[in-house]
């Protein structure tokens, strides 16, 4: 397995002056090739270029019934809604994510250390991996608004102080995406540029951005130089289908004004030998609910 140095210095400034585009200075697949794992060597050779890999089925429909009832069971539970962990819609009040699922809920914690799942990211991460990050994101019909366009890593290395993009995400489908239920979009390609974003970082930024982002929010400008290089991707597929999707990937979704609901449950695995540092371009740190301080391994 490949060794890469310490981090000495701030190798993706942003929250600056100004924006700034700084090339990828860490790989996107860290494990040696021929390592074994779920994904085939054509798969990673794709998720390599393109800063993501659909799966069109990552767990059985029975599976997904299951999930997708314990999604319903927590969004009904008004404790959820007081829970701090709990995201609610601006206009209509209905619960729009809730966070640290895996915790909450055992289900969602087997989910989480399942093979096919801890699998495919510790086989792109090089490493073992522990949860940064879960949460289950309900987007019912009828109005549910969508995540404007983002980085994930700007956010996490500005915010939550991850160093290096050695982090993966997965967004598992609980019910049909359609190209008209609010989808996920992203630009492939564009986990090979960062972009640096404007702007100081409010402190408790978070209790914002969670419901509508503003820092951290690339401008107009940049976002049509991604688009017009990279083009733009949106997914489909069955419940049960998944998108493993690169941290730095520029990507978004639109607002759901269609009958149908798109839910889905979502988890960040951060490799173990990229602890995060104090927060690079904010005051403060996010709460732990949000980037994890708890390191273990999953098994």
């Amino acid at each position: 397995m490949a060794t890469f140095p310490t981090l000495t210095t701030d190798l993706y400034p942003t929250r600056g002056a100004e924006e700034v585009l700084i090339g990828r200075k860490d790989p996107v697949v860290w494990s040696e090739p021929g390592t074994a794992g779920p994904f085939w060597a054509h798969e990673l050779e794709s998720y390599e270029r393109d800063g993501f890999l659909p799966v069109d089925q990552l767990i059985t429909p029975e599976e997904v019934a299951g999930y997708k009832a314990e999604m319903d069971r927590l969004i009904a539970d008004p404790r959820t809604r007081e829970d701090e962990r709990s995201i609610v819609e601006p206009q209509s009040q209905e619960v729009r994510s809730v966070f640290e699922v895996h915790r909450i809920s055992a289900v969602f914690a087997r989910l989480a250390a399942d093979p096919r799942v801890v699998g495919r990211a510790r086989q792109i991460l090089g490493s073992d991996v522990y949860v940064h990050q879960s949460r289950i994101n309900v987007k019912p019909g009828f109005g549910a608004s969508g995540f404007y366009w983002h980085s994930d890593f700007e956010t996490w290395h500005a915010e939550d102080g991850l160093p290096q993009m050695r982090t993966v995400s997965v967004s598992i489908a609980l019910t049909p995406n359609y190209v008209t239920n609010g989808g996920l979009m992203i630009m492939p390609g564009s986990h090979r540029t960062f972009l640096g974003c404007a702007g100081a970082t409010p402190k408790d930024n978070y209790k914002k951005s969670l419901q509508m982002q503003d820092a951290g929010t690339p401008s107009d400008d940049a976002l049509t130089k991604f688009a017009s290089a990279c083009g733009i991707k949106l997914f489909t597929g069955k419940a049960g289908s998944a998108t493993w999707f690169d941290c730095n990937a520029m990507h978004g979704s639109g607002d759901n004004i269609t009958p149908y609901p798109r839910s889905n449950v979502f988890l960040v695995f951060n490799s173990v030998r990229n602890r995060p540092e104090p927060p690079f371009a904010a005051p403060v740190r996010r709460p732990s609910f949000i980037a994890s301080q708890d390191f273990t391994p999953l098994r």
